[in-house]
């Protein structure tokens, strides 16, 4: 197997790429270890829009390290991996806006978790309701921090990482170029 020497310029690069790869793998994993904790030690339950934010976090745990474990020889693949991941987190920041949209009333929200419920009308109905859990509204704040929802940081959070994946592809760029020649 032959090994690449890299200049200083070309190792610092790789470096700070593989920097980029840590921060976006540590801050998702803060995130979903906030959720988390959010729910089962605070007690507050997710609606299926929050659940549906965190998949985001999730992969980009895994996927963020295996684009540092690819560098300096694989730039090209680490640089690909950033681009998903600054795609991935570019939606899960607009489903966060418009989550945030729902609870503060703007727009409507899905069926599924939003509305007031059918309310059972007879003791039949009422004990049926009973086997089928009650779904946690997707357009009720669950909790505010400083006048914003969990979905309005999930939005902030998602843009900043979004950002730092685009801006660690592109700072690649230049590295991926001199691995071909």
């Amino acid at each position: 197997m032959a090994y690449k020497v890299l200049d200083d310029r070309q190792r610092f690069s790789s470096t700070r790429l593989g920097q980029i790869c840590l921060a976006i793998a540590s801050l998702s994993a803060l995130a979903v270890g906030g959720a988390l904790a959010i729910e089962h030690i605070g007690g507050i339950a997710p609606c299926p829009l929050c659940l549906d934010q965190r998949m985001a976090y999730y992969v980009a745990v895994p996927l963020a390290f295996i684009a540092f474990v690819l560098l300096p020889d694989r730039v090209a693949w680490a640089r690909a991996i950033l681009l998903v991941l600054a795609a991935a987190f570019a939606f899960n920041a607009g489903l966060g806006v418009y989550h945030a949209g729902i609870e503060w009333g703007w727009w409507p929200g899905p069926e599924t978790c939003s509305g007031a419920g059918a309310i059972a009308t007879s003791p039949g109905a009422l004990l049926e309701s009973l086997n089928h859990p009650r779904v946690v509204r997707c357009d009720a704040a669950a909790l505010r921090i400083l006048g914003l929802s969990l979905a309005g940081y999930s939005a902030m959070t998602s843009a900043l990482l979004a950002a730092l994946a685009g801006w660690g592809a592109a700072a690649g760029r230049k590295l991926a170029r001199s691995d071909r020649g």
